[in-house]
């Protein structure tokens, strides 16, 4: 036997997990499951990549520090700690689940994991599973949608990439962080089943596919417990149910208690500052100690960190800091971008020919660069921002800037076009932006709107008067085209006057190109939705955010969309989710209300023909479909499989049981055959407990949107149950 046996290779990860145990004081022990934020330190460690979060390795047993970084879209550079370091910037969550593409989102995990080993990280606090309950959100613009299926596939792939480097990737926020104004005070409300079918089968399905070295909490109390000292969420749910092997860390001042969190599940206190005081040093030692927390329990912290270090290969291959690839990130990220965008509406103007004697852009810096979120997220762009806007009230001011990713739209329009005029307002003077487009041939109108972690948006109109500005520009031009660059849905109350219109988020390091791309033809757009859009904000499950100060901006105070009156909530209060598991287009149907864009919608510049179904039954569903490309240019489709299942409540429930992402040449069909995890088609029994498919048929629809379904059939299911 070696002597550190611990580095044996040959043994499992829980094998050399526990030898190292073993070797490990007390101390050791209890210094592993707390760490600061590097920054705040008046002298931070030598080996501290200066990013989120940092914990102390032992370096006598081979235990190396953890350095973490946020990193949901890029690696974070949080207050510029490390001068001057910027890094790739990924298109928003949002547009990544536009792609509905499994294999461009395991990409992008595995570039913003390569910058992560780049700069010396080795734990990575992306993977965000949150379903998007509440179209206001601020973190909206990073999560993937409204969809458990489709979040989960797509957060479990891009899991995966980034792990593929050696490195821990977090899976956040757990659970029911659904949204930013009083986060920290607000209890969510749901009952077990709906939770099980919704939300949690988004995590669980992201877990199973990337399998996260690292699960964090949310902020907000769920059924009454705080998502960090929650038994039922970490150690029934998470642990005991999944049988999930990593551990579990706070987000950054989400810890209140000792021995609770401890018992509940919590391994991990992480950005200790942030609490109002360190809970898992000094506190956890002593109540150990004296048997509040048994030795067993502490022992089993350290060993699942140990055991995700091992598994994930951060302590066999310790990363260390090499030049990056910019040029070859920035491509995986324009690829991203570029499948992201959604076009909503096109009478025929698009694509644009690159003979146009003049075009007209206006709006949202497009001179400059493309919009990116604020928050934890944030990327500082490679060479620096295009454009920084200082943001001085509220919660966010504290850690934001509304930054602009160097990509200029209107450079890349240039770089398209021959002999084309293309000539800039910024949008400002209404009439000046108007006159502009007047001798255009086409006008482009970028349009934008700034969401952030920490604050809700108050309504889902467009900000500075810029509903007008569309107004004016399409009065004067009829062929002006909108380019939406926003971290959620929008109301377009002038959509009848524009000639079309596209979704492209926050594209990130390249969107200025991939627009410019999508708007030429360059590339025919393949975005679908992962969020209805609504009609209006009275069609949503809560018209008003729960919690939300409204009224304008007040000097000196918090922003309306901030933290709520802590007298008139006394420090917490509830949200009742009285829409279960159908959330976002399944409460749209359930309820008849027609959407402005259903999910799952987006157009193309060629036509697509469905044919052939072919509906299987037994344990669970599988489809077979004809998709042809009807058009006279090459695509990409995607066909998308509901089942109609009846519900707990006795009704009908659409759910999205899966999709095929197809490229096709004109004239070509291609055959593709989906089966549905049963999970979709059951209903989630607490007093079983598990998952429950009864006896009987059950409807099929096949369409390229949840509302515009074409083809329909049926199968029969035959009764199973499955554990949680």
């Amino acid at each position: 036997m070696t002597a550190q046996p611990w580095m044996d290779t040959s043994l499992s990860p829980d094998e050399r997990a526990a030898l190292l145990i073993e070797q490990l004081t007390l101390d050791e022990m209890i210094s592993l499951v707390h760490g600061p934020m590097p920054a705040l330190l008046e002298t931070p460690p030598a080996d501290a990549a200066m990013g989120a979060g940092y914990i102390p390795g032992v370096a006598r047993l081979g235990i190396p520090a953890l350095n973490e970084t946020d990193a949901s879209l890029g690696i974070a550079n949080p207050r510029q700690v490390r001068k001057g370091d910027g890094a790739t910037g990924l298109p928003s969550g949002l547009a990544l689940a536009s792609t509905w593409d499994p294999e461009l989102a395991h990409a992008a995990g595995v570039m913003v994991g390569s910058e992560a080993r780049d700069k010396g990280f080795n734990v990575l606090l992306g993977g965000g599973a949150n379903l998007t309950r509440e179209p206001r959100c601020g973190r909206n613009f990073e999560y993937l949608g409204e969809d458990p299926l489709l979040a989960g596939v797509l957060v479990g792939q891009a899991i995966k990439g980034a792990q593929s480097n050696d490195i821990v990737c977090t899976l956040k926020h757990f659970a029911l962080n659904d949204q930013e104004t009083c986060r920290h005070v607000v209890d969510a409300r749901i009952d077990e089943g709906s939770l099980r079918e919704s939300d949690l089968l988004a995590f669980q399905i992201a877990i199973e596919i990337g399998d996260p070295g690292s699960v964090m909490c949310a902020y907000n109390r769920l059924n009454g417990e705080w998502a960090g000292e929650n038994d039922f969420l970490l150690n029934q749910v998470l642990k005991n149910d999944w049988g999930y092997r990593g551990w579990v860390m706070s987000d950054w001042g989400a810890v209140h208690t000792t021995a609770k969190a401890a018992l509940a599940g919590m391994d991990q206190e992480s950005g200790q500052q942030l609490d109002k005081q360190v809970y898992f040093g000094e506190l956890l030692k002593e109540a150990v100690q004296q048997g509040e927390v048994p030795f067993e329990r502490l022992s089993n912290m350290v060993h699942r960190i140990l055991r995700s270090l091992i598994d994930k290969g951060v302590f066999d291959r310790p990363a260390e800091k090499r030049p990056t690839d910019y040029e070859a990130n920035a491509k995986v990220a324009q690829a991203a971008a570029e499948a992201g965008v959604v076009m909503l509406k096109n009478d025929g103007v698009l694509p644009l020919k690159a003979s146009l004697r003049k075009i007209a852009v206006i709006g949202a810096h497009a001179d400059v660069g493309v919009l990116s979120g604020g928050g934890s997220s944030q990327v500082l762009p490679v060479g620096g921002a295009g454009l920084e806007i200082k943001v001085t009230m509220g919660l966010s001011s504290a850690f934001s800037q509304i930054t602009y990713h160097p990509s200029a739209p209107l450079a890349a329009i240039r770089g398209l076009t021959r002999n084309t005029e293309v000539v800039y307002a910024s949008g400002e003077d209404h009439a000046a932006a108007a006159a502009l487009a007047k001798d255009a041939d086409v006008a482009i109108v970028f349009a934008d709107q700034w969401a952030t972690e920490a604050e809700d948006l108050p309504t889902l109109s467009l900000p500075n008067n810029q509903d007008a500005l569309i107004e004016a520009v399409a009065a004067a031009n009829a062929k002006t085209v909108v380019v939406l660059e926003t971290g959620t849905p929008v109301l377009t109350p002038w959509l009848d006057k524009v000639s079309a219109l596209l979704q492209a988020w926050y594209p990130g390091t390249r969107g200025g190109e991939a627009i410019a791309r999508i708007l030429f033809g360059e590339v025919n757009p393949s975005g679908r939705l992962p969020i209805s859009f609504p009609r209006d904000v009275a069609d949503l499950v809560r018209p008003e955010i729960p919690g939300m100060i409204f009224g304008p901006p007040v000097e000196g105070k918090t922003l309306p969309t901030s933290f709520p009156d802590v007298q008139q909530h006394k420090g917490r209060f509830s949200v009742e989710h009285p829409e279960g598991a159908d959330v976002g287009y399944r409460w749209f149907a359930k309820t008849g209300k027609p959407t402005l864009f259903p999910f799952g919608f987006g157009l193309s510049y060629t036509t697509f023909a469905y044919g052939g179904l072919s509906v299987q039954g037994g344990e669970t569903l599988t489809v077979s479909l004809d998709v042809t490309n009807a058009g006279a240019v090459a695509g990409i489709d995607t066909p998308q499989v509901y089942a109609l299942v009846t519900g707990s409540d006795g009704k009908e429930s659409q759910r999205l049981i899966g999709w095929s992402r197809v490229a096709l040449a004109p004239g070509e069909t291609k055959r593709v055959t989906i089966s549905a995890d049963p999970r979709l088609l059951a209903n989630y029994d607490a007093a079983l407990p598990g998952w429950r498919i009864t006896d009987g048929k059950v409807g099929v629809a096949v369409g390229t949107s949840a509302e515009a379904l074409t083809l329909r059939g049926e199968a029969s299911l035959t009764a199973r149950t499955m554990k949680p």
